[in-house]
């Protein structure tokens, strides 16, 4: 270890360390990276920045460098990091001893309140089949959920459709991202995600984003449903064109298809409303959640429906996960869900995401550098003509503005939905600078 009243540079200069003496903050930002190497998986290309605190919309190194978060950990901390009220739902359930796992064999006070929270959060979905309420099932990352929405489908093309099983469809779209198992990547754009981890889970086609009628052409006599982000973003932050929601809508309506929106990135207030899907006013048959849906505090993730839906496929033995749905986690569920409300998230995000669109929208009138400014609420995304965004989120940071890439061409700008006017000012002062 070294002097817990320093930290040592990458670069190996000494500097005062600006937090307590413990692990976590005594070892060097050297230390930190080089343990990383030798114990750590190579599956992120990470930037040579430790983070040693979280609040609000910042991020803290320990020589005293203050970062404004403009990623959010990909919508997770919507509600900013370490929201006072969503920590103190979480410290209160271990305090009063109520946070350990338990077995769903028996019921838990803090899984009947979160389901029903969550489950009446949403309109009713699937009303074709219904107004029977919804159902919500929990998972823990985003993907499971995913997975769980898979199950849902293709159950539903055996037992509602007669499709044999086994060669149920699921119509999916170009560039999607909806995580990285197996059966996920296999639908997947992206050959870097694919490649070596064959063979592939069939029953996937494909259709560009946004083109209604390619996938008319892929509905068959086995289609079962459509799996679709009502906005994508690792896709390149993709607005989908007018009536291209509504359009599938109607296509699941006219063939008996489930109609499944992905909105673990998009949902809860990150485009300006509760869910992305309000945009277009059209109602899907599920919803995946996860992401923002615990405050970023603990891994959460549900796949909401029509309770007809759900009950018709999610029989005892049907699924089941240990830690899925676990009291910890929805605690910090049941917190992150008032604190949404009481906060008007969702209204903040529209208000401060006009804002700072249309005040990027004016850096790139004079930008050479900007080809299309393009999202909703507080999910904007910057598209450069040299196609190298990440090129320009390197000199972002050295700014202390954390941004990503998307799809490698656009600079994703999805900070926490807590930041306010200065933070707009802090956002476009860089972006001036390192796009014009």
């Amino acid at each position: 270890m070294t002097n817990p009243t320093t930290t040592t540079k990458t670069d190996g200069a000494e500097v005062k360390n600006m937090f307590p003496d413990n692990e976590f903050f005594s070892s060097s930002d050297k230390q930190v990276i080089d343990d990383d190497h030798q114990y750590a998986a190579h599956h992120y290309e990470r930037l040579a920045t430790v983070v040693r605190k979280t609040e609000g919309c910042y991020l803290y190194t320990a020589d005293g460098r203050k970062i404004l978060d403009c990623l959010a950990a990909y919508s997770s901390a919507n509600a900013g990091h370490h929201n006072p009220k969503i920590v103190q739902g979480v410290v209160d359930s271990l305090t009063e001893k109520r946070g350990s796992v338990i077995s769903n064999v028996v019921y838990t006070s803090a899984l009947s309140i979160f389901l029903k929270k969550l489950s009446t959060f949403l309109p009713q979905l699937g009303p074709r089949f219904g107004a029977n309420g919804n159902k919500s099932l929990p998972k823990n990352g985003g993907v499971e959920s995913v997975e769980t929405a898979l199950k849902l489908a293709r159950y539903y093309g055996w037992k509602e459709r007669g499709i044999e099983d086994g060669k149920q469809e699921i119509i999916v779209f170009d560039n999607n991202f909806h995580g990285r198992t197996i059966s996920v990547i296999s639908f997947s754009s992206s050959e870097k995600y694919r490649e070596g981890f064959g063979p592939m889970t069939p029953g996937f086609p494909s259709a560009p984003y946004g083109d209604l009628e390619a996938t008319k052409a892929l509905v068959n006599e086995n289609t079962c449903g459509i799996l679709v982000e009502p906005m994508q973003g690792e896709g390149g932050m993709n607005v989908p064109p007018p009536d291209f929601l509504a359009g599938l809508r109607t296509l699941a309506d006219e063939n008996n298809l489930m109609l499944i929106f992905d909105e673990i990135q998009v949902g809860l207030g990150r485009t300006g409303k509760d869910f992305c899907f309000q945009h277009e006013n059209v109602i899907p048959d599920a919803v995946i959640l996860g992401k923002a849906l615990s405050g970023g505090l603990t891994p959460l993730s549900a796949l909401v429906t029509n309770s007809k839906l759900m009950d018709m496929v999610f029989t005892p033995g049907k699924d089941g996960s240990t830690y899925g749905g676990n009291p910890l986690a929805c605690a910090a569920g049941i917190a992150a869900l008032d604190n949404h409300v009481a906060d008007r998230l969702s209204e903040r995000s529209a208000e401060m995401g006009a804002k700072l669109k249309a005040r990027l929208e004016e850096i790139a009138k004079k930008s050479s550098k900007i080809k299309e400014v393009r999202g909703r609420g507080l999910f904007i995304g910057v598209e450069v003509n040299d196609g190298d965004a990440m090129k320009y989120c390197h000199q972002l940071l050295e700014m202390d503005m954390m941004a990503n890439d998307s799809h490698g061409h656009t600079i994703r700008i999805s900070p926490p939905l807590t930041i306010g006017d200065a933070e707009i000012d802090y956002i476009c002062e860089r972006m001036e600078k390192v796009l014009c």
